[in-house]
C-alpha cells in the first residue's frame, strides 16, 4: 500500500484534520493501488496516526460489495471529533457506476491508530518530525511517501522510501563535497 503523506500548512483551506483520497491503478498495471494522505496544520504522531488509519481502513475487503476493493476510488475528511466521512465510487462488474457513502466511526479509527502507534510509533513519530522540519526548500510541497507492507488485520509497516530517501540525500552530500585534493 503506497501513500504519499503531504502537510498542508495552512488549516484555514480546511475545517478537517486531513482528507484520504485512494486512487486505483491503471487497468493492466501491475503497481498498487496510492493513497494521498493530505495532513492539515501541525503534524504530529497522533494525527498522522488518525489519517493513516483511516487509509488502513478503506483498504478492508467489504463481503457485500467486493468489486469496490479493487477499482474504487474513494474520498474521506476525517474529523478528530467525528471519525472519517466520504465517498467511494467504482464500476460493477456489468460496467454500472457504483457511489456509497463511507463512513468509519471515531472509535474504530481509534483502535487503528493505537494499533498503528504500538507497531511503529517511533517511524510515525520520525515520519512527523520529517514533514515538521524547517529547512524544507521555499515553495517546496512537504510530502514523503511510505508504503505499507501487506496488511492482514494491519501488518508493521515498512517505510523503506523515506529510509531510501534520507540514504540518497547523505550519499548525495557526500559525493557533492568529498574532494580529495582540494
Amino acid at each position: 500500500m503506497d501513500i504519499l503523506v503531504m502537510l498542508e500548512e495552512n488549516p484555514e483551506h480546511s475545517p478537517v484534520l486531513a482528507h484520504v483520497n485512494s486512487v486505483p491503478s491503471p487497468l493492466g498495471v501491475e503497481r498498487p493501488s496510492r493513497d494521498i494522505v493530505t495532513i492539515y496544520g501541525v503534524a504530529n504522531a497522533e494525527s498522522l496516526a488518525l489519517a493513516l488509519a483511516a487509509a488502513v481502513e478503506i483498504h478492508r475487503p467489504n463481503a457485500e460489495e467486493p468489486d469496490s476493493s479493487i477499482s474504487a476510488i474513494r474520498h474521506l475528511g476525517v474529523w478528530p471529533e467525528r471519525g472519517a466521512v466520504g465517498d467511494a465510487a467504482w464500476r460493477d462488474s456489468s460496467g454500472q457506476l457504483v457511489t456509497r457513502d463511507l463512513v468509519i466511526p471515531l472509535e474504530i479509527l481509534h483502535a487503528t491508530a493505537g494499533l498503528l502507534l504500538t507497531e511503529c510509533g517511533q517511524v510515525i513519530r520520525r515520519l512527523a518530525a520529517g514533514l515538521s522540519m524547517p529547512d524544507w526548500p521555499e515553495g517546496a510541497r512537504r510530502a514523503i511517501n511510505v508504503t505499507l507492507g501487506p496488511i492482514v488485520g494491519i501488518t508493521r509497516p515498512v517505510f523503506l522510501p523515506l529510509e531510501s530517501a534520507l540514504e540518497a540525500w547523505r550519499e548525495a552530500d557526500g559525493l557533492a563535497f568529498d574532494y580529495e585534493g582540494d
